[in-house]
């Protein structure tokens, strides 16, 4: 928000594209990349603007208290993913030896990491763990293999902090009573619910009440077909019936993640409604919120909401049919050989 500022041409363009979008074999960033991968990354050893929520965060998972600070950072190391997952899961000797100054901050990360998925578990929340593909392409652009992607445990880390930031920031903000973007999901439509309960029925599961469906009920059944054959198409069809996450003005919580209060906070580098609740923090925290900006707020946000949910769409849409044409192209030379499909749906 310090570089892109309100109105500008920079800002303008960054709303009509909303998002950065993530294709098989390219991203369309949303901001340019003198900021998405310059000014505004993270690089070792370098000091960045930051505006951060530092977290007290007790035994149980419950966050004691926090602050929301404009800070200036400095990243200490660039780390890879499946390096923090090897020391932490495989005990790699090279890695920690090659970390051994970072194993401590690891050890306390994995922790909490595991307080508050327990704390999401508790309440509700539902963890859908599609296997999810990554498709592996050679110089030219052809596909030549398709690999399982894990969700190991430094990816589960960085999941979970992100979460209790953004439930922590909506909660804070919805509390100020200024206007702001909220990150809702709504509770699914009865009909839809009843529809894939008569499916499951031939499984031979069943959930209870479907008229005022809680989130765990679905979060059970989850757990239940885990490991089963038909794991996977349960999961599809219980995804399908819900709703879409989407972007609002007014708070409606979040039925997926059972949650009361959320936002996106955490990518303002790639999702306009975080650079712009960025912008609405940095005016508040510094005492900036007149009457004049909040009534302009209340007409705009609705505006950005809007665009943001529809352009998120259009992403996710252009992703999977991206990642559709590639498997296709994988698939082109392979014909007349014999696979095993499972059938998720007839229509």
């Amino acid at each position: 928000t310090h570089y892109v500022r309100e109105n500008s041409k920079l800002d303008k363009e960054a709303l009509e594209r909303a998002t950065s979008v993530y294709l098989v074999d390219r991203v369309i960033p949303m901001l340019p990349e003198k900021l998405s991968n310059g000014v505004c990354s993270l690089k070792p050893n370098e000091d960045r603007l930051t505006l951060s929520v530092t977290m007290e965060i007790d035994p149980r998972g419950k966050v004691v208290d926090h602050q929301i600070q404009e800070t200036v950072m400095r990243s200490s190391e660039r780390l890879v993913y499946d390096d923090v997952s090897d020391i932490l899961e495989n005990d790699d000797k090279d890695l920690k030896e090659k970390y051994k100054h970072l194993l401590d901050v690891f050890k306390n990360m994995e922790e909490l990491c595991y307080i508050l998925m327990k704390k999401r578990d508790n309440r509700g929340s539902i963890d859908f763990d599609f296997p999810e593909s990554r498709i592996i392409l050679n110089e030219e652009g052809k596909p030549i293999d398709i690999a399982k992607y894990d969700r190991r445990i430094s990816n589960r880390i960085i999941e979970e902090f992100m979460l209790v930031t953004n439930e922590t920031v909506a909660e804070y903000m919805h509390w100020t009573e200024i206007p702001f973007l909220y990150r809702i999901h709504e509770d699914p439509d009865t009909d839809r619910i009843n529809e894939f309960n008569n499916f499951i029925h031939n499984f031979g599961y069943h959930l209870k009440g479907t008229q005022d469906i809680h989130p765990k009920e679905l979060q059970a059944l989850i757990k239940k077909v885990k490991g089963s054959t038909e794991e996977r198409v349960i999961n599809t069809l219980a995804l399908r019936s819900l709703k879409k996450a989407r972007y609002s003005a007014e708070i409606d919580g979040h039925f997926g993640l059972a949650a009361d209060y959320y936002s996106h906070f955490t990518a303002p580098i790639r999702r306009y409604p975080d650079l712009q609740i960025h912008r609405i923090i940095k005016e508040f925290i510094n005492g900036k919120m007149t009457d004049k900006k909040i009534s302009r707020l209340e007409k705009l946000l609705p505006q950005v909401a809007d665009i943001s949910s529809k352009m998120e769409r259009r992403a996710d849409e252009a992703e999977r049919e991206t990642d559709d044409l590639k498997k296709v192209e994988f698939m082109a030379d392979k014909i007349g050989e014999e696979y095993e499909g499972v059938i998720s749906g007839v229509i």
